[in-house]
């Protein structure tokens, strides 16, 4: 069973007495875009052993802590917003005033010590060269697990996982794949294509889950996030591509990696 860390637990009052900062727990930070298998993962790192509790997700926090603030700084009442483009803009200003982002939030929270009943606290996640060198300084004690996979392979999954949350706003108006061939190249195009030629996948759904990873390529870049990370945490970070490992070969390499 996974033990998952109730927002409650947590307060961004770091002088709360008696709480304690993340910065000083064992945290495993996971870090990629949406469809690189974070979910798969740590969930084989259950099934391989490692004992951890999750933290209330980016998504959570995103909600709670990022644009719950930026609401009330418009002088908006607080709101629930889903529209993923929308939720980038938010993320966007956090950034633009608080250097590192998501990053800089998570570093401002303490915990419940009563909260701290496992070896691990996992927290899902950081993106961008931008958060995650800051998370290297402001949480030093801080792993992290970067899983990556190509455009192309994350566009199947977020076709196959039918999460809700997977909608942006915008046309899909019906153009020529081929126009996507310098984001997926020329056979990962030809793979989209089969699928809707097929009747497998509905073309506005492929553009829909398409503008997703457009979207995020726009505000994060995987490689430029990954030389960061070897740049500023080198030996604290995991870096796996879940396209050429299993989720259990990826928790049986992060699991090595963590207990050495």
């Amino acid at each position: 069973m996974t033990i998952e860390i109730d927002s409650n637990a947590l307060t961004a009052n770091a002088n709360k007495i008696g709480w304690t900062q993340l910065a000083n727990t064992n945290l495993l930070i996971l870090v990629g875009v949406t469809g690189v298998g974070k979910t798969t993962t740590v969930n084989a790192l259950r099934a391989g052993g490692l004992s951890y509790a999750l933290l209330p997700n980016r998504r959570t926090l995103t909600d709670e802590f990022i644009i719950g603030y930026l609401q009330t700084q418009d002088g908006q009442t607080p709101n629930l917003v889903q529209d993923r483009a929308v939720r980038f803009d938010y993320t966007r200003r956090y950034r633009a005033q608080f250097v590192g982002g998501m990053a800089h939030a998570l570093a401002q929270l303490s915990i419940d010590p009563n909260a701290l009943t496992a070896d691990w606290l996992i927290f899902d996640g950081l993106r961008g060269a931008n958060e995650v060198t800051h998370a290297a300084a402001l949480l030093p004690n801080a792993r992290f697990l970067m899983l990556d996979a190509p455009d192309v392979v994350r566009v199947q999954r977020l076709l196959n996982r039918n999460d809700a949350f997977d909608t942006i706003s915008g046309s899909q108006a019906t153009i020529d794949l081929s126009a996507y061939n310098s984001l997926f190249g020329i056979d990962g195009v030809q793979i989209l294509t089969a699928l809707v030629d097929s009747g497998e996948v509905d073309l506005d759904q492929l553009k829909s889950k398409i503008a997703i990873v457009q979207k995020e390529r726009e505000n994060y870049d995987p490689a430029g996030t990954k030389e960061a990370l070897l740049t500023d945490a080198k030996e604290r970070t995991i870096y796996i591509d879940t396209s050429v490992k299993t989720a259990a070969q990826a928790a049986e390499f992060a699991l090595e990696r963590l207990t050495r």
